[in-house]
């Protein structure tokens, strides 16, 4: 039992701080704190942008941002020390990832001497809104979990591009050298036409050299704008279905951790009362077998003089 006490204390001691970290980081007033702390980072970077605001007021600008720097910090080691007692919980999350590069970069000797590099990281500071908006945070995962689909998209697309960018170079180049002149001036013209922007006019001067070239148009309208847009909105609200239920379901399992005091109560008197009732039955049993053993006694007793006057 005594070694059994050495091992036992830093893991209390990792409880006990992951508890007091914990209650601060999902308290809500830290996540307002942290949200105020991140707009008033936006509003110092916007601000460095006036050279009169900077000449003025540079050292107050430079005193706010480190600041923010060390408020940042302490947010990070914070959410660090919730996660005392499961470490590997805080690098499962994405958001404490992206929060801890953000925040340790911004120490690194070389960032630190790039004013470019710093200000991009900075920058990058606006991002962690997210982490505090739920609906943003849902179409930022949509975006990321659409990557693939998109990318599909993009080769179906360029590839389309490309076949009509052809065709128009074949049957335009002459009369339209200006928008047909070459494959590369073919698709722009072509990507330009994708939006319906100055398809009127376009469609007009094919006219003025074919009538097919109404079919031309026509069908790489209905192909480009119409077919491959709708599976690109088709793609993205697919993406933004699993967002939502993956955040239904990050959601749900946040408030199970609150019953574990509880259980570990209940567990902790069930143990109480059945090393009780044991205790119970030893006494019970040491009063059962100490009657017998007297009447034993009695009984052998008179029998004893009755054979010996």
């Amino acid at each position: 039992m005594t070694d059994s006490a050495p091992m036992v204390r830093p893991a209390t001691a990792r409880a006990s701080t992951a508890r007091w970290c914990r209650a601060i980081t999902e308290a809500r007033w830290f996540a307002v704190t942290v949200f105020c702390l991140i707009l008033t980072n936006a509003a110092l970077l916007g601000a460095e942008t006036y050279t009169g605001v900077v000449t003025d007021w540079h050292g107050w600008l430079s005193l706010a941002e480190h600041a923010c720097v060390a408020a940042f910090t302490v947010e990070i080691l914070l959410r660090l020390g919730a996660h005392a007692d499961r470490p590997k919980g805080f690098f499962r999350d994405p958001w404490n990832l992206f929060d801890l590069a953000v925040v340790l970069s911004t120490f690194l000797p070389l960032v630190r001497e790039n004013t470019t590099v710093l200000r991009l990281l900075r920058l990058a500071r606006v991002l962690r809104t997210a982490r505090f908006l739920p609906q943003l945070r849902i179409i930022l995962v949509a975006v990321a979990r659409s990557l693939p689909g998109t990318l599909s998209f993009l080769l179906v697309g360029a590839l389309l591009l490309y076949v009509y960018a052809m065709v128009g170079w074949v049957f335009f180049a002459r009369h339209d050298p200006q928008h047909y002149g070459s494959v590369g001036r073919a698709a722009l013209t072509l990507f330009l036409l994708m939006t319906l922007d100055g398809i009127g006019d376009a469609v007009h001067a094919g006219l003025e050299i074919s009538r097919l070239s109404l079919i031309y148009y026509a069908s790489y309208v209905l192909l480009a704008s119409f077919v491959l847009v709708n599976v690109l909105i088709g793609v993205v609200l697919s993406s933004l279905d699993e967002a939502r239920d993956m955040e239904r379901n990050h959601a749900a399992p946040a408030p199970r951790p609150a019953p574990i005091p509880a259980t570990q109560q209940t567990l902790h008197d069930r143990i109480v009362t059945a090393r009780r009732a044991l205790d119970d039955l030893e006494r019970e049993l040491a009063h059962a077998s100490a009657p017998p053993a007297v009447e034993a006694e009695r009984t052998v007793s008179p029998a004893g003089t009755g054979l010996h006057p």
